[in-house]
Order: C-alpha cells, then structure tokens, then sequence
C-alpha cells in the first residue's frame, strides 16, 4: 500500500514538470528553453537545438549529441533511455516513443524498450518511431512513415509499417547542420 502511494506521489511529480517543460516548449527563445531542458537533466550536446512544442515524458533519460536540430511540435519519450547522435535531423512533429502497452497483455501492461538513432539521420516530418528501435548512422526515414523495425545504416526507409525503398549514396558523411534559430 505505501509503495503504491509513494509510486502515484512520485508519477504526479513527474507529471508536473513535463507540464512546466510543456510551458517552457512555448517560450521563444532556444537559449532560454535549452536553459530549462538541461535544468530537468536532459543531456543536449553543443550547437542542438530544439525548437518550440517539443513535448517530453522523463526529461532524465533523453540524450542528444552534438549539432542536432529537434523540429517544432516533436515528441520525444524518455520512459526509457532514448538516445540521439550527433548531427541528427528530426523535423517538424515526429514522435519518437519508448512505452507502449501490450495489447496481447490481458492487464495491458506496459513495454519499455530503449530507442537509439545514430549519427547524421535524417527524420521526416510527423514519422513515428516505436519503442525498442534502432536507427543506424546516415539512415533517413520518410515523411509520415511508422518504424517498428531497427533501421540499417544509410538506408531509406518510408511507408506504414516502414520498409527500405532506397539507400543514401554518400557514405562519408560530415556535414554541419548550422547554427540554431534562437526565436523558433
């Protein structure tokens, strides 16, 4: 009984500053909201960005590298580990989840599963990446597309369920994405 008292005080709190964090996404300023987000203890590496709306669930365990630009309105799920690479470009309203529950499960529990995106992906606007996924370095996922399989490195992938329709032909990648918008 007290551990599940203490469970529900420890969720509202947790609830609580994904509220804050969803006040803070608003704020036109990418220094002020890079300020607040390393503040709940995510860990944004230099020259990243996120830009206004980006939604959050457990701050502490989102990872992003260097020179990544998180897009307007993204969701970004860190009930699990989620780990970003550098020079990663997610745009505009992707969701990226690490929780879903188990429809097969008769109580429909929970599944936590760690995601983690290599270096130099791209991510079209408004795809959806499920729990437990890998996307490996140079990858680029389409438009609207559902991942629900790791991604192979400089594959391009698009469509629901996502499958490999192309492949990235430059493999040596070192590209610089640019500097912040700091008012987006």
């Amino acid at each position: 009984m007290i551990n599940k008292i203490i469970r529900r005080i420890k969720t509202i709190l947790l609830e609580f500053e994904v509220m804050k964090l969803h006040f803070v996404g608003q704020i036109p300023s990418h220094h002020i909201r890079w300020f607040f987000y390393r503040l709940a203890g995510m860990k944004i590496g230099k020259g990243s960005t996120i830009h206004t709306g980006a939604r959050f669930y457990n701050p502490t365990n989102i990872e992003i590298g260097e020179d990544s630009i998180i897009g307007e309105g993204a969701i970004l799920d860190g009930r699990d580990k989620l780990i970003i690479g550098s020079h990663v470009d997610i745009a505009t309203e992707v969701m990226i989840y690490n929780a879903e529950h188990d429809v097969r499960d008769p109580n429909f529990r929970t599944i936590n599963a760690p995601v983690t995106i290599g270096d130099y992906v791209f991510i079209g606007p408004r795809a959806i990446i499920l729990p437990g996924i890998k996307i490996m370095k140079g990858a680029v996922i389409g438009a609207g597309a559902v991942v629900t399989k790791d991604v192979p490195e400089y594959s391009i992938v698009g469509g629901v369920p996502a499958r490999q329709i192309g492949e990235r032909g430059i493999k040596d990648l070192n590209y610089k994405l640019g500097r912040a918008a700091w008012f987006r």
